[in-house]
Protein backbone atom coordinates (compact mmCIF):
# COMPACT_ATOMS: atom_id res chain seq x y z
CA UNK A 1 0.00 0.00 0.00
CA UNK A 2 1.23 3.22 -0.53
CA UNK A 3 2.07 5.92 1.78
CA UNK A 4 0.33 8.31 0.52
CA UNK A 5 -3.18 8.81 -1.23
CA UNK A 6 -3.37 11.13 -4.36
CA UNK A 7 -6.69 12.57 -3.46
CA UNK A 8 -7.79 13.37 -7.23
CA UNK A 9 -6.21 13.71 -10.28
CA UNK A 10 -2.84 15.80 -11.28
CA UNK A 11 -4.97 18.13 -13.37
CA UNK A 12 -6.92 19.34 -10.49
CA UNK A 13 -4.39 20.06 -8.93
CA UNK A 14 -4.65 17.10 -5.94
CA UNK A 15 -4.12 17.04 -2.08
CA UNK A 16 -1.94 14.62 -1.31
CA UNK A 17 -1.99 13.01 2.65
CA UNK A 18 -0.01 10.92 4.39
CA UNK A 19 -2.16 8.03 5.83
CA UNK A 20 -1.67 8.00 9.57
CA UNK A 21 -0.78 11.60 10.64
CA UNK A 22 -0.67 14.79 8.84
CA UNK A 23 -2.91 17.00 6.26
CA UNK A 24 -3.54 17.47 3.10
CA UNK A 25 -1.11 19.44 0.73
CA UNK A 26 -1.91 21.02 -2.66
CA UNK A 27 0.72 19.51 -4.89
CA UNK A 28 0.89 23.04 -6.54
CA UNK A 29 2.62 23.83 -3.95
CA UNK A 30 5.27 21.35 -5.27
CA UNK A 31 5.16 23.08 -8.56
CA UNK A 32 5.88 26.69 -7.55
CA UNK A 33 9.74 25.34 -7.48
CA UNK A 34 11.38 25.57 -10.70
CA UNK A 35 14.70 23.99 -9.17
CA UNK A 36 16.87 27.06 -9.91
CA UNK A 37 18.83 26.95 -6.72
CA UNK A 38 18.52 30.44 -5.78
CA UNK A 39 17.79 29.03 -2.32
CA UNK A 40 20.93 27.44 -1.62
CA UNK A 41 23.08 30.06 -0.37
CA UNK A 42 20.51 31.87 1.90
CA UNK A 43 19.78 28.29 3.63
CA UNK A 44 21.94 27.66 6.33
CA UNK A 45 22.00 23.98 6.91
CA UNK A 46 23.55 24.16 3.41
CA UNK A 47 26.28 26.56 4.15
CA UNK A 48 27.40 24.24 6.91
CA UNK A 49 26.83 20.94 5.65
CA UNK A 50 27.15 21.39 1.53
CA UNK A 51 24.43 19.00 1.33
CA UNK A 52 21.87 18.96 -1.46
CA UNK A 53 19.39 17.42 0.95
CA UNK A 54 19.54 19.80 3.49
CA UNK A 55 18.51 22.51 1.28
CA UNK A 56 15.31 23.75 0.80
CA UNK A 57 15.40 22.31 -3.02
CA UNK A 58 16.15 19.26 -1.99
CA UNK A 59 14.00 18.70 0.53
CA UNK A 60 11.32 20.01 -1.71
CA UNK A 61 12.47 16.98 -3.97
CA UNK A 62 12.58 14.73 -0.63
CA UNK A 63 8.57 15.98 0.13
CA UNK A 64 7.68 15.26 -3.08
CA UNK A 65 8.59 11.78 -2.87
CA UNK A 66 7.32 11.24 0.21
CA UNK A 67 4.05 12.84 -1.30
CA UNK A 68 4.06 10.37 -4.22
CA UNK A 69 4.54 7.25 -1.78
CA UNK A 70 8.27 6.75 -3.27
CA UNK A 71 9.55 6.76 0.41
CA UNK A 72 7.61 6.44 3.77
CA UNK A 73 6.82 9.69 5.98
CA UNK A 74 8.88 8.15 8.89
CA UNK A 75 12.15 7.27 6.53
CA UNK A 76 15.28 7.95 9.19
CA UNK A 77 17.04 10.23 6.74
CA UNK A 78 13.67 11.89 5.45
CA UNK A 79 13.05 12.45 9.30
CA UNK A 80 16.77 13.68 10.45
CA UNK A 81 17.02 16.56 6.45
CA UNK A 82 13.17 17.71 7.96
CA UNK A 83 14.06 18.25 11.31
CA UNK A 84 17.85 19.93 10.12
CA UNK A 85 15.96 22.63 8.77
CA UNK A 86 15.69 25.78 10.74
CA UNK A 87 12.36 27.38 9.42
CA UNK A 88 14.21 30.63 9.16
CA UNK A 89 11.89 31.18 5.67
CA UNK A 90 15.55 32.93 4.05
CA UNK A 91 14.77 30.94 0.89
CA UNK A 92 11.66 32.58 0.16
CA UNK A 93 13.44 35.76 0.24
CA UNK A 94 15.52 34.41 -2.21
CA UNK A 95 13.28 32.80 -4.07
CA UNK A 96 11.96 34.41 -7.34
CA UNK A 97 8.87 32.04 -8.29
CA UNK A 98 7.00 32.64 -4.50
CA UNK A 99 7.48 28.86 -3.28
CA UNK A 100 5.60 28.67 0.46
CA UNK A 101 8.52 26.89 1.61
CA UNK A 102 7.31 27.67 5.06
CA UNK A 103 3.89 25.90 4.84
CA UNK A 104 5.82 22.67 2.67
CA UNK A 105 8.21 22.05 5.63
CA UNK A 106 5.57 22.95 8.67
CA UNK A 107 3.27 20.74 6.89
CA UNK A 108 5.96 17.54 6.24
CA UNK A 109 6.75 17.71 9.90
CA UNK A 110 2.76 16.65 10.22
CA UNK A 111 3.45 13.52 8.53
CA UNK A 112 6.24 12.82 10.68
CA UNK A 113 5.32 10.58 13.75
CA UNK A 114 7.61 11.13 17.54
CA UNK A 115 10.48 8.86 16.97
CA UNK A 116 10.41 7.46 20.60
CA UNK A 117 7.42 7.91 23.73
CA UNK A 118 10.03 10.93 24.97
CA UNK A 119 9.65 12.71 22.27
CA UNK A 120 5.74 11.69 22.69
CA UNK A 121 5.85 12.69 26.66
CA UNK A 122 7.73 16.01 26.01
CA UNK A 123 5.76 17.40 23.07
CA UNK A 124 2.41 16.59 25.24
CA UNK A 125 4.48 18.38 28.32
CA UNK A 126 5.77 21.49 26.48
CA UNK A 127 3.49 22.47 23.33
CA UNK A 128 0.33 21.04 25.30
CA UNK A 129 0.71 21.28 29.06
CA UNK A 130 3.02 24.18 30.04
CA UNK A 131 3.16 26.84 26.96
CA UNK A 132 -0.65 26.59 27.16
CA UNK A 133 -0.76 26.82 30.77
CA UNK A 134 0.02 30.50 32.27
CA UNK A 135 -0.04 29.15 35.97
CA UNK A 136 2.41 26.97 34.98
CA UNK A 137 4.72 29.12 33.51
CA UNK A 138 4.14 31.44 35.91
CA UNK A 139 5.47 29.31 38.80
CA UNK A 140 8.42 27.75 36.13
CA UNK A 141 9.43 31.09 36.08
CA UNK A 142 9.56 31.53 39.57
CA UNK A 143 11.21 28.15 40.35
CA UNK A 144 13.68 29.40 37.83
CA UNK A 145 14.63 32.20 40.23
CA UNK A 146 15.10 30.68 43.25
CA UNK A 147 17.26 28.02 41.27
CA UNK A 148 19.82 31.07 40.18
CA UNK A 149 19.44 33.30 43.45
CA UNK A 150 20.03 29.80 45.61
CA UNK A 151 23.28 29.47 45.18
CA UNK A 152 21.87 26.06 43.07
CA UNK A 153 23.08 27.09 39.34
CA UNK A 154 26.35 27.64 40.88
CA UNK A 155 26.91 24.35 42.28
CA UNK A 156 26.05 22.47 38.95
CA UNK A 157 28.22 24.39 36.68
CA UNK A 158 31.40 24.07 39.08
CA UNK A 159 30.82 20.47 39.98
CA UNK A 160 30.44 19.47 36.26
CA UNK A 161 26.82 18.24 36.97
CA UNK A 162 25.26 20.26 33.77
CA UNK A 163 27.85 18.38 31.30
CA UNK A 164 25.81 14.59 32.28
CA UNK A 165 22.70 16.38 31.74
CA UNK A 166 21.36 15.31 28.37
CA UNK A 167 21.94 17.76 25.54
CA UNK A 168 18.90 19.70 25.34
CA UNK A 169 18.61 20.11 29.32
CA UNK A 170 22.53 21.32 29.23
CA UNK A 171 21.60 23.46 26.45
CA UNK A 172 18.83 25.37 27.61
CA UNK A 173 20.42 25.84 31.15
CA UNK A 174 23.36 27.81 29.99
CA UNK A 175 20.86 29.63 27.67
CA UNK A 176 18.63 30.67 30.80
CA UNK A 177 18.05 34.29 30.70
CA UNK A 178 19.27 36.13 33.92
CA UNK A 179 15.92 36.76 35.76
CA UNK A 180 16.05 39.93 38.11
CA UNK A 181 13.14 41.18 39.65
CA UNK A 182 10.78 39.79 42.38
CA UNK A 183 10.10 36.36 42.29
CA UNK A 184 6.79 36.84 40.21
CA UNK A 185 7.35 39.22 37.37
CA UNK A 186 4.29 41.88 37.54
CA UNK A 187 1.74 41.69 34.98
CA UNK A 188 0.79 44.44 32.89
CA UNK A 189 -2.92 45.47 33.82
CA UNK A 190 -5.79 44.58 31.14
CA UNK A 191 -6.52 48.33 30.55
CA UNK A 192 -3.64 50.98 29.61
CA UNK A 193 -4.90 54.12 29.14
CA UNK A 194 -3.55 56.27 25.87
CA UNK A 195 -1.65 59.69 27.10
CA UNK A 196 -3.42 62.36 25.52
CA UNK A 197 -5.75 61.74 22.71
CA UNK A 198 -6.59 58.10 22.08
CA UNK A 199 -5.78 57.44 18.39
CA UNK A 200 -6.35 53.57 18.26
CA UNK A 201 -7.18 50.90 20.62
CA UNK A 202 -4.97 48.03 20.61
CA UNK A 203 -4.30 44.27 21.84
CA UNK A 204 -1.48 43.36 23.15
CA UNK A 205 -0.08 39.67 22.99
CA UNK A 206 1.76 39.00 25.69
CA UNK A 207 2.83 35.65 24.86
CA UNK A 208 3.58 32.46 26.94
CA UNK A 209 7.35 31.91 27.71
CA UNK A 210 8.17 35.58 26.13
CA UNK A 211 5.96 36.98 28.72
CA UNK A 212 7.65 35.46 31.61
CA UNK A 213 11.09 36.14 30.63
CA UNK A 214 10.64 39.36 28.66
CA UNK A 215 8.07 40.59 30.77
CA UNK A 216 10.07 43.90 31.08
CA UNK A 217 9.85 44.33 27.20
CA UNK A 218 5.98 44.26 27.32
CA UNK A 219 5.87 46.79 29.84
CA UNK A 220 8.44 48.62 27.31
CA UNK A 221 5.81 47.72 24.58
CA UNK A 222 2.64 48.99 26.60
CA UNK A 223 4.18 52.21 27.51
CA UNK A 224 5.39 53.03 23.79
CA UNK A 225 1.91 52.60 22.64
CA UNK A 226 0.23 54.47 25.24
CA UNK A 227 2.97 57.02 24.37
CA UNK A 228 1.87 57.41 21.51
CA UNK A 229 -2.15 57.62 21.16
CA UNK A 230 -3.21 54.18 21.55
CA UNK A 231 -5.05 52.28 24.89
CA UNK A 232 -3.76 49.26 25.20
CA UNK A 233 -5.86 46.10 26.11
CA UNK A 234 -4.07 43.28 27.45
CA UNK A 235 -7.13 40.42 27.44
CA UNK A 236 -7.07 37.49 30.16
CA UNK A 237 -8.07 34.88 27.96
CA UNK A 238 -5.05 34.76 25.73
CA UNK A 239 -2.89 31.87 25.49
CA UNK A 240 0.75 30.79 23.56
CA UNK A 241 0.56 31.65 19.97
CA UNK A 242 0.87 28.55 18.66
CA UNK A 243 4.36 29.69 16.37
CA UNK A 244 6.14 25.85 18.41
CA UNK A 245 3.34 23.73 17.73
CA UNK A 246 3.27 25.04 14.15
CA UNK A 247 6.70 24.57 13.99
CA UNK A 248 6.51 21.13 15.53
CA UNK A 249 3.62 19.78 12.90
CA UNK A 250 1.26 19.74 15.45
CA UNK A 251 -1.01 21.94 13.22
CA UNK A 252 -4.63 20.61 15.07
CA UNK A 253 -2.94 22.44 18.59
CA UNK A 254 -1.83 25.39 17.17
CA UNK A 255 -5.67 25.45 15.83
CA UNK A 256 -7.13 25.52 19.21
CA UNK A 257 -5.14 28.14 19.90
CA UNK A 258 -5.62 29.85 17.68
CA UNK A 259 -9.31 30.37 17.89
CA UNK A 260 -8.89 31.14 21.93
CA UNK A 261 -6.62 34.24 20.69
CA UNK A 262 -9.04 35.22 18.32
CA UNK A 263 -12.13 35.16 20.45
CA UNK A 264 -10.35 37.12 23.14
CA UNK A 265 -9.14 39.63 20.65
CA UNK A 266 -12.57 39.74 19.51
CA UNK A 267 -13.95 40.30 22.77
CA UNK A 268 -11.60 43.29 23.46
CA UNK A 269 -12.77 45.08 19.90
CA UNK A 270 -9.82 46.56 19.34
CA UNK A 271 -8.61 48.45 16.39
CA UNK A 272 -4.93 46.30 15.97
CA UNK A 273 -3.31 43.71 17.92
CA UNK A 274 0.08 44.09 18.98
CA UNK A 275 2.81 41.48 19.11
CA UNK A 276 6.80 42.29 19.61
CA UNK A 277 7.96 39.03 19.07
CA UNK A 278 9.17 38.42 15.85
CA UNK A 279 8.29 34.74 15.89
CA UNK A 280 5.16 35.05 17.33
CA UNK A 281 3.90 37.60 14.56
CA UNK A 282 4.61 35.50 11.76
CA UNK A 283 2.07 33.22 13.16
CA UNK A 284 0.00 34.97 14.20
CA UNK A 285 -0.73 37.06 10.89
CA UNK A 286 -0.65 33.26 9.49
CA UNK A 287 -3.86 32.47 11.44
CA UNK A 288 -5.92 32.71 8.32
CA UNK A 289 -3.97 30.20 6.06
CA UNK A 290 -3.86 27.96 9.51
CA UNK A 291 -8.19 27.97 9.81
CA UNK A 292 -8.85 28.44 5.88
CA UNK A 293 -10.37 25.13 6.15
CA UNK A 294 -12.51 25.69 9.31
CA UNK A 295 -15.86 26.86 7.39
CA UNK A 296 -16.58 28.49 11.11
CA UNK A 297 -13.28 30.29 11.56
CA UNK A 298 -12.18 31.45 8.51
CA UNK A 299 -13.50 34.49 8.21
CA UNK A 300 -12.57 35.29 12.06
CA UNK A 301 -9.12 34.46 11.12
CA UNK A 302 -8.53 36.60 8.26
CA UNK A 303 -10.35 39.60 10.58
CA UNK A 304 -7.85 38.70 12.92
CA UNK A 305 -4.73 38.41 10.42
CA UNK A 306 -5.38 41.76 8.60
CA UNK A 307 -5.19 43.69 12.50
CA UNK A 308 -1.71 42.04 13.30
CA UNK A 309 0.81 44.05 13.50
CA UNK A 310 4.48 44.18 14.89
CA UNK A 311 5.02 46.79 17.55
CA UNK A 312 7.70 48.83 15.43
CA UNK A 313 5.13 48.14 12.37
CA UNK A 314 2.54 49.89 14.03
CA UNK A 315 4.89 52.45 16.01
CA UNK A 316 5.73 53.78 12.17
CA UNK A 317 2.29 53.43 10.66
CA UNK A 318 1.27 55.48 13.60
CA UNK A 319 3.86 57.92 13.98
CA UNK A 320 5.60 57.22 17.45
CA UNK A 321 6.69 60.32 20.18
CA UNK A 322 10.22 60.84 19.19
CA UNK A 323 12.58 60.01 22.55
CA UNK A 324 14.25 62.83 23.85
CA UNK A 325 16.85 61.16 26.28
CA UNK A 326 20.41 61.18 24.62
CA UNK A 327 21.61 57.38 24.16
CA UNK A 328 25.58 57.87 23.64
CA UNK A 329 25.72 53.95 22.07
CA UNK A 330 26.73 52.17 18.84
CA UNK A 331 24.36 49.49 18.36
CA UNK A 332 23.86 46.79 15.19
CA UNK A 333 20.63 45.54 14.51
CA UNK A 334 20.11 41.51 13.59
CA UNK A 335 17.04 40.81 11.71
CA UNK A 336 15.02 38.22 12.93
CA UNK A 337 14.53 35.42 10.32
CA UNK A 338 10.49 36.02 10.89
CA UNK A 339 10.54 39.22 11.14
CA UNK A 340 12.13 39.80 7.70
CA UNK A 341 12.06 36.92 6.11
CA UNK A 342 8.11 35.64 7.44
CA UNK A 343 6.64 39.23 7.36
CA UNK A 344 9.24 41.05 5.20
CA UNK A 345 9.59 44.04 7.77
CA UNK A 346 13.09 45.57 8.03
CA UNK A 347 13.19 49.16 8.20
CA UNK A 348 10.55 50.09 11.20
CA UNK A 349 12.82 48.08 14.08
CA UNK A 350 15.37 50.64 12.45
CA UNK A 351 13.89 53.69 12.38
CA UNK A 352 13.11 53.21 15.69
CA UNK A 353 16.63 52.98 16.61
CA UNK A 354 17.96 55.90 14.38
CA UNK A 355 15.20 57.83 16.31
CA UNK A 356 17.04 57.58 19.32
CA UNK A 357 18.67 60.97 19.77
CA UNK A 358 23.46 60.29 20.02
CA UNK A 359 22.58 56.28 19.17
CA UNK A 360 24.88 55.32 16.05
CA UNK A 361 23.31 52.33 14.07
CA UNK A 362 25.91 50.58 12.29
CA UNK A 363 25.08 47.99 9.54
CA UNK A 364 26.51 44.12 10.30
CA UNK A 365 27.22 41.77 7.48
CA UNK A 366 24.33 39.61 6.80
CA UNK A 367 22.29 40.82 9.20
CA UNK A 368 19.47 38.73 7.60
CA UNK A 369 21.14 35.43 7.86
CA UNK A 370 19.39 32.74 10.85
CA UNK A 371 21.32 33.44 14.02
CA UNK A 372 20.32 29.64 14.93
CA UNK A 373 18.11 30.10 17.26
CA UNK A 374 14.86 28.72 15.32
CA UNK A 375 12.30 28.08 18.39
CA UNK A 376 13.92 25.67 20.24
CA UNK A 377 16.01 24.45 17.11
CA UNK A 378 18.97 25.63 19.45
CA UNK A 379 18.10 22.93 22.26
CA UNK A 380 17.74 19.81 19.61
CA UNK A 381 20.49 20.38 17.45
CA UNK A 382 23.08 22.46 19.88
CA UNK A 383 25.93 21.84 17.79
CA UNK A 384 24.73 23.15 14.66
CA UNK A 385 23.07 25.72 15.79
CA UNK A 386 26.46 27.03 17.48
CA UNK A 387 28.49 26.52 14.05
CA UNK A 388 25.76 28.99 12.85
CA UNK A 389 25.61 31.25 15.97
CA UNK A 390 29.49 31.58 15.18
CA UNK A 391 29.25 33.42 12.12
CA UNK A 392 26.47 35.33 13.51
CA UNK A 393 29.22 36.68 16.10
CA UNK A 394 31.83 37.20 13.79
CA UNK A 395 29.64 39.65 11.66
CA UNK A 396 28.88 41.37 14.74
CA UNK A 397 32.27 41.91 16.22
CA UNK A 398 33.35 42.98 12.70
CA UNK A 399 30.77 45.98 13.56
CA UNK A 400 32.68 47.26 16.27
CA UNK A 401 29.20 47.95 18.31
CA UNK A 402 29.04 47.26 21.88
CA UNK A 403 24.98 46.47 21.54
CA UNK A 404 23.23 44.19 19.56
CA UNK A 405 19.28 44.97 18.63
CA UNK A 406 17.22 41.87 18.21
CA UNK A 407 13.23 42.07 18.18
CA UNK A 408 12.58 38.30 18.66
CA UNK A 409 13.08 37.19 22.49
CA UNK A 410 15.06 33.74 21.21
CA UNK A 411 17.25 35.31 19.40
CA UNK A 412 18.21 37.69 21.95
CA UNK A 413 18.57 34.64 24.22
CA UNK A 414 20.43 32.69 21.46
CA UNK A 415 23.30 36.12 21.14
CA UNK A 416 23.54 36.66 24.68
CA UNK A 417 24.70 32.88 24.49
CA UNK A 418 27.00 33.64 21.62
CA UNK A 419 28.51 36.74 23.26
CA UNK A 420 29.65 34.94 26.13
CA UNK A 421 30.41 31.71 24.25
CA UNK A 422 32.46 33.48 21.50
CA UNK A 423 34.10 36.22 23.83
CA UNK A 424 31.91 39.04 22.01
CA UNK A 425 31.57 41.55 24.53
CA UNK A 426 28.40 42.87 23.47
CA UNK A 427 25.11 43.62 25.49
CA UNK A 428 21.85 42.26 23.43
CA UNK A 429 18.47 44.18 24.04
CA UNK A 430 15.12 44.66 21.80
CA UNK A 431 14.59 47.70 19.97
CA UNK A 432 11.66 48.07 22.19
CA UNK A 433 13.47 48.16 24.97
CA UNK A 434 15.92 50.72 23.95
CA UNK A 435 13.57 53.24 22.95
CA UNK A 436 11.81 52.56 26.25
CA UNK A 437 15.36 53.81 27.51
CA UNK A 438 15.76 56.97 25.22
CA UNK A 439 12.22 57.70 26.52
CA UNK A 440 13.63 57.94 29.95
CA UNK A 441 12.15 54.46 31.72
CA UNK A 442 14.52 53.00 34.31
CA UNK A 443 12.35 50.37 35.63
CA UNK A 444 10.83 47.24 34.11
CA UNK A 445 7.29 48.24 35.32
Amino acid sequence: MAETAVLATEQRAPLLVAPRRGEPLDRALFRQCVHCGLCLSACPTYRVFGNELDSPRGRIFQMRWVAEGKIAPDNPHFRQHISLCLDCRACETACPSGVSYGRLVEAARGWIAPASWRERLLRRLLLGGLLTAPRALRLAAAALRVYQRSGLQRVVRATGLLDRLPGGLAALERMQPRLDGPLFSPRLPELIPAAGQRRARVGLIVGCVAGELFAGTNWATARALARSGCEVVVPPAQRCCGALAVHAGERDLARQLARRNIAAFEAAEVDYVVVNAAGCGSTLKEYGELLERDPRWAERAHAFATKMRDASELLVELGFAPPERELRLRVTYQDACHLAHGQRIREQPRALLRAIPGLELVEMGDSDHCCGSAGVYNLVHYDVAAAILETKMRRIAETGATMVAAANPGCILQLRHGAERFGVPVEVVHPIDLLDRAYGAQRMT
